[in-house]
């Protein structure tokens, strides 16, 4: 008797039923992580957390430390200060599994949950798990202070 007798022609191979599960909870995991929160995509405009929140000050510019920066996260936002002079603003929320960042050292910036890392001066993705950088904030530097846009 071979194996392939004790199969009936209407009922499934084992392996087939394996395979199908394993890639359903494959693809509700990758959904789970892959969410695309459109409102997201900008923070301080018309849309996204600290939409509400335009026109507020959020700091002075010698609040922001060069080559660091500072989380806020009342607002969904963190502002760094790549060079001298040059301040930058983005989505405080990681795009790997939307946590928030907490580190800003030496032009990166780092997601304590699984150390994704993002560049200061463009929120591009410096080391993974994420693959998508943070999302651009509109700030406003007045003199000393910064405000969202």
């Amino acid at each position: 008797m071979t194996s392939e007798s004790l199969h009936s022609a209407q009922t499934p191979a084992r392996r087939t039923v394996v395979a199908a599960v394993g890639a359903a909870g494959l693809a509700v995991a990758l959904t789970a992580c892959g969410a695309d929160d459109k409102a997201s995509d900008t923070v301080g405009s018309d849309n996204g957390a600290a939409g509400n929140a335009a026109g507020t000050e959020l700091a002075k510019t010698s609040d922001i430390p060069e080559g660091g920066g500072k989380v806020f996260a009342d607002k969904g936002v963190v502002v760094t200060q790549p060079t001298a002079g040059t301040f930058k603003a983005f989505s405080s929320k990681c795009t790997h599994q939307g946590c928030a960042v907490k580190g800003i050292a030496n032009g990166v910036i780092t997601c304590p949950c699984h150390n994704s890392e993002f560049s200061a001066t463009d929120g591009s993705v410096k080391k993974g798990p994420a693959t998508t950088g943070l999302a651009a904030a509109n700030i406003t530097v007045d003199g000393g202070t910064i405000k969202l846009a």
